[in-house]
């Protein structure tokens, strides 16, 4: 029984540290800069995440143990995403929760990480904000960019069924842009009527007026396709 109760307290002692590893690996890997920005980067902010304490003052006291720490904010990021104007200083607070928090330690936003290198936020009556590395954000705008311009729908017999058009044109809802399609469309792609687009995680998201939504992904032969996938696909190639 004792070896029993000796063997137990050994595997408790040796798991006890892993907590402050995972906390200390987490920090390590969030010093450097990042893109803080709204879902699909219609406003952005450039943030530098820096391992020395902050200032006293802007510490906001301790967070599980972690003191607040030094960050750089971009001149516009007050102008792009307002609240940014509160954040004095961030910290990871217990073992998967980056903080960018006020003078006074309250916390402004806090992010998980819901992909490798991607983390998000949720702040009340605003929504989702994204942070991200800023090399993969900007990876990220390349690809947006090259999405701009004239596209065919088409079936997987190669049958034009509708053209479209993607632009950079922001929308009258957050974080999408215009869409326009070309005369002549086949009637489910002309009933759909999508009039907004945005790439969100990898995925080319087509929005009508009444709120329907379809999404595209791309396959291995670059073209865009339709999900859930049929038998008789709808694929989007560039003109």
């Amino acid at each position: 029984m004792r070896r029993c109760v000796a063997a137990a307290m050994l595997l408790l002692l040796s798991a006890a540290p892993a907590p402050a590893q995972d906390a200390t690996a987490l920090t390590k890997a969030m010093v450097g800069q990042w893109e803080l920005s709204t879902t699909e980067r219609s406003r952005t902010c450039v943030v530098t995440l820096k391992p020395e304490a902050a200032p006293q003052g802007q510490q906001g006291g301790l967070q599980g143990g972690v003191p607040g720490m030094k960050l750089e904010l971009e001149p516009g990021c007050a102008a792009a995403l307002p609240f940014t104007s509160d954040i004095a200083s961030w910290t990871v607070k217990g073992l998967d929760i980056v903080r960018l928090q006020s003078a006074a330690g309250e916390p402004v936003i806090d992010f998980t990480e819901v992909e490798s290198g991607i983390f998000e936020g949720l702040r009340a009556n605003e929504g989702v904000y994204i942070l991200q590395n800023l090399v993969a954000a900007r990876s990220l705008a390349k690809s947006m960019d090259q999405m701009i311009g004239d596209w065919s729908m088409v079936r997987g017999s190669g049958r034009v069924v509708c053209g479209l058009t993607l632009t950079n044109n922001e929308a009258a809802t957050a974080d999408n842009f215009e869409a326009f399609l070309k005369p002549r469309c086949d009637p489910p792609v002309a009933s759909f009527g999508p009039t907004m687009w945005r790439l969100e995680r990898g995925a080319l998201t087509l929005i009508a007026p009444s709120g329907e939504i379809w999404r595209f992904e791309a396959d291995d032969n670059a073209q865009w396709r339709k999900t859930p996938d049929s038998a008789d696909p709808l694929i989007m190639l560039r003109q």
